[in-house]
Parts: structure tokens; sequence; C-alpha cells
């Protein structure tokens, strides 16, 4: 671990907040009603894509007759009206994470696959949008993770090089692009167990954000 770092970047769904697990519930209320076979493991599988990204995913396994696009829309529909409006569980240790980097001078950006405009009013809504220097989403960058562009841009906003900043992420995609990217990734696991590949492209895999920050605070 780098002692003299100078920036954090956040994935946010499984890392800040709790929401992969319930995206796949509502998922699998979709696939039930309309018969939709093997929705959970198509699900793992574009944790950390952005929306077009996870739509062709979606498009490969289940041909191109498949009405994505109105299922994930009632899917959505269905997991706003659940955790909208400040309704959605953040993970242990977010708040005093951030406020731990925020008191050692270290900047802070959040780098999503997800909407902007879903990412901020989820962050707005939880109260801990102002923390974040930067925030980068799916739809301002052209390639998804795992490419390294969101990763990249996040970097090139907070004016720091991409080798002294960490990168906290769940997903597969995630940690292989803060890799490509030259960041440090930390992988803190959510649907996603550690896998080898895993293990060799992080610098550390931390059970939790408070245990990060046990980490961070001894160093």
């Amino acid at each position: 671990m780098k002692q003299d770092y100078k920036a954090v970047v956040f994935d946010m769904d499984g890392v800040i907040f709790d929401s992969e697990k319930l995206v796949v519930l509502c998922w699998q209320e979709i696939a039930a009603k309309y018969s939709i076979v093997g929705i959970e493991e198509q699900c793992r599988l574009c944790l950390g894509l952005n929306r077009e990204a996870a739509r062709q995913k979606m498009l490969e396994h289940y041909g191109l007759d498949f009405p994505y696009d109105t299922y994930k829309k009632e899917m959505s529909d269905l997991y706003h009206s659940r955790y909208s409006g400040g309704r959605l569980p953040m993970k242990p240790g977010v708040v005093e994470l951030l406020s731990f980097l925020k008191g050692k001078g270290k900047k802070i950006a959040l780098a999503s696959s997800t909407r902007r405009e879903v990412v901020l009013a989820e962050l707005r809504d939880a109260g801990i949008l102002d923390y974040f220097d930067k925030v980068i989403c799916g739809d301002m960058v052209e390639r998804s993770k795992p490419e390294p562009d969101i990763f990249l841009k996040a970097c090139e906003e907070l004016e720091v090089d991409v080798q002294d900043a960490y990168a906290i992420e769940d997903s597969y995609n995630g940690i292989r692009a803060a890799y490509r990217a030259g960041m440090m990734p930390i992988m803190v696991p959510d649907l996603a167990e550690p896998t080898e590949e895993m293990r060799q492209l992080a610098v550390v895999i931390m059970p939790s954000l408070l245990d990060m920050l046990d980490m961070l605070g001894e160093m």
C-alpha cells in the first residue's frame, strides 16, 4: 500500500450503496413474470458495465429479439419505486471513510457506470454528494468498464497522476478498468467473489470499507 497517495476514486453500486443485490432481486421479479431463464447469472456478468454495454451483453445471451428495453424499464421503475428518495441502503463505513479522507486532505471522486442523473440523485438523497470533488458517470465517457476511460477521466479532473490514486471497486470489470488505467485497485467484494485474476490485479482485497478505514488509519 502506498502511504503518500493523493486521491481515492470510488465506484458507487456495490461499494457506496448496497444496491446490486437489490437490482438482482428486481430483475428476478421481472424474470419470474416473463419466464426469463438465468437472469441472476446475466446480472452478475453485467456488474460494472454502463447502460449500453449491459444492454449488449443481455442481447448477446438472449438474442436480438429479446425485448430488453421494455424489461429494463419495468425493472428500473420497480427499483426506483422502492429505493429512491433516500431509501437506498449504504454500505457500512461509507460516511466514516469519506470523512477520514476529507480530514486527511485527500481528493475524492466517484466513477460509476450508472447514468449521471441517477448518480447525483442517489448521492444527494443519501447526503454524501458534497464529499466528492468530482463525479464521473457512465454517460460521460465513450467506453464502459473494463476499459479505463472513466478512471482516466476521474484522475484527469482531480488533477492527480493515476499512480497516486486508489480505486475502490467491487466488480471484476471495475478492477480491470482501474488496473488498465494504471491506478491502485482495491477490491471490496459484494456479489462477485475474488478470483485469482482479481488477486493479481488488486493491490489488496478488503472485506469491507470499515476494514479499509482501519488500514488507512494505521498507515
